[in-house]
């Protein structure tokens, strides 16, 4: 895994690109703002940023919304000391795969950044309750259109929702085949013409276009 730092405290950069070497993983390039992190990335090409949310002369969520516009096969998560709701609601409409605080324990940190690359939300339990709280009350769903989701995709994006994420999970809860749910979230991604799944995940919730449990299974740290 290649990854890109992008924080304006070098004393945090530096402690953060020590531990990621310790555990083997290539640090290409620090930035000490969104600018300079659009910079390197463009010539980095990483497979994910760290990006915090304060930052001068382009803030975490601007750099964050530029980067996966241009490039959306480099993921971004937010790692920042924020708790605030609206920095982690922007942080996801802007297309962020993942936020995740600077208090977060090491194990579970590396756990959110693999779960990242694989394009699932990296996103702790207590976030995630927070994002489904907030839009439990889904707006009234889009008229349906020729580019309508099909029942199954319906399926496979409500799973999504409430954290089974990955194909095989899908797969084993809707009894396809792993390679049916890939064809299944590739459509999803083109109809609502969104990049990844996290962006997929934000949608759905702000859009009210799958049904939400009332009790959403919590994710395993």
């Amino acid at each position: 895994m290649r990854i890109l730092l992008a924080d304006d405290h070098k004393l945090f950069r530096s402690s953060l690109r020590s531990l990621l070497e310790a555990r083997d993983l290539e640090v290409v390039g620090e930035a000490n703002n969104g600018r300079e992190a659009i910079d390197l990335a463009t010539t980095l090409k990483p497979d994910l940023v760290l990006m915090d949310l304060s930052m001068p002369i382009l803030n975490g969520i601007e750099a964050t919304r530029l980067l996966t516009a241009a490039m959306p096969e480099i993921k971004v998560v937010v790692l920042t000391a924020s708790m605030e709701d609206e920095d982690l609601f922007e942080a996801l409409r802007a297309g962020a795969h993942g936020y995740l605080l600077k208090s977060l324990e090491a194990d579970s940190f590396f756990d959110f950044l693999d779960s990242a690359l694989a394009g699932e939300p990296a996103l702790t339990p207590e976030l995630s309750r927070k994002v489904l709280a907030a839009f439990s009350k889904p707006t009234r769903r889009p008229a349906e259109t020729p580019d309508a989701l099909t029942a199954r995709e319906r399926e496979v994006l409500e799973l999504m929702v409430e954290g089974v994420t990955s194909n095989r999970q899908i797969a084993k809860r809707l009894d396809v085949a792993e390679n049916t749910v890939k064809y299944h979230v590739r459509n999803i991604l083109d109809k609502l013409h969104l990049n990844n799944r996290a962006q997929a995940v934000s949608h759905a919730l702000r859009h009210g276009v799958v049904e939400l449990k009332d009790d959403p299974p919590k994710r395993k740290s």
